[in-house]
């Protein structure tokens, strides 16, 4: 996807925030430098409204912004360890859903004679 320089600005900036919302009046402030802002302190609202309609970037209702989180996109599960998953795997048994371990009879609580 290709971005120009005040677009790269404003994706580097909020790389510092993760998960955080930002206000386009910080981005301005922060993102360009001091000198940026002191000759336009909006220059960023074209650029971040670019990047919302590339998709890079997400907004929230009170206007502010940040980078859209690869943790929605790529929920899939991993094995603890791949020794794990090969005996696992080996025993024959499909893990497709929760495990529920299961409370064999020979493991039952002895019962006390008095």
């Amino acid at each position: 996807m290709d971005v120009d320089a005040d677009e790269q600005d404003i994706i580097v900036y909020l790389k510092l925030w993760p998960k955080h919302f930002v206000s386009s009046r910080e981005i301005c402030r922060r993102a360009g430098g001091k000198q940026r802002f002191r000759d336009d302190p909006y220059w960023a609202n074209q650029p971040l409204k670019r990047l919302v309609e590339k998709h890079l970037v997400e907004s929230d209702a009170g206007g502010h912004y940040r980078l859209f989180s690869a943790d929605k996109k790529d929920k899939s599960k991993k094995w603890i360890s791949p020794h794990l998953k090969k005996i696992l795997e080996e025993s024959g048994k499909k893990f497709e859903d929760v495990l529920e371990p299961e409370q064999p009879e020979d493991l039952e609580p002895p019962e006390s004679n008095p």
